[in-house]
């Protein structure tokens, strides 16, 4: 006699999810990402922007603060890096200006410029973007201690 072994029943909290259900739900996890990543990448483009607009901000008033000392601000060779090490022919240098020189790095990792005498103000303190060319528009754009 033939006999076939007894199939166990399946109780219905043991089943597992057939491939109909885990492709919708890929369906739906593939969607929320197409909608949601470009917002998330768009906001955090633009967090670099303000954050850079905001560090520009801090180093043109660092520069108020020794001119204000030296009676002028730094020259083109003691450059920012003078906000935070005394330049060599500076004996009223009060500094440092700033706490770390990484403060002179843009969020893209590129130092900042500065301009003397500016063309949006008595100094200009800016970054170049991401791209780190002049103009651009978006996160690419110059961001600097004036006013958009």
């Amino acid at each position: 006699m033939n006999e076939t072994p007894a199939m166990p029943a399946v109780r219905p909290s043991e089943r597992g999810f057939t491939l109909l259900e885990l492709l919708v739900v890929l369906a739906i996890l593939g969607l929320l990402a197409a909608i949601v990543g470009p917002q998330v990448i768009r906001y955090l483009g633009s967090s670099k922007t303000q954050t850079a607009q905001v560090q520009a901000r801090n180093i043109a008033a660092s520069l108020e603060l020794f001119r204000l000392d030296a009676g002028r601000f730094p020259t083109a060779e003691e450059g920012l890096k003078s906000l935070v090490k005394a330049p060599p022919t500076m004996p009223l240098w009060n500094g440092p200006y700033l706490a770390d020189e990484a403060a002179l790095d843009d969020p893209w990792g590129k130092p900042y410029l500065m301009r003397v005498p500016g063309e949006h103000g008595e100094v200009d303190v800016f970054t170049l973007g991401s791209d780190g060319a002049a103009g651009g528009s978006g996160e690419a754009r110059d961001v600097g201690n004036w006013k958009n």
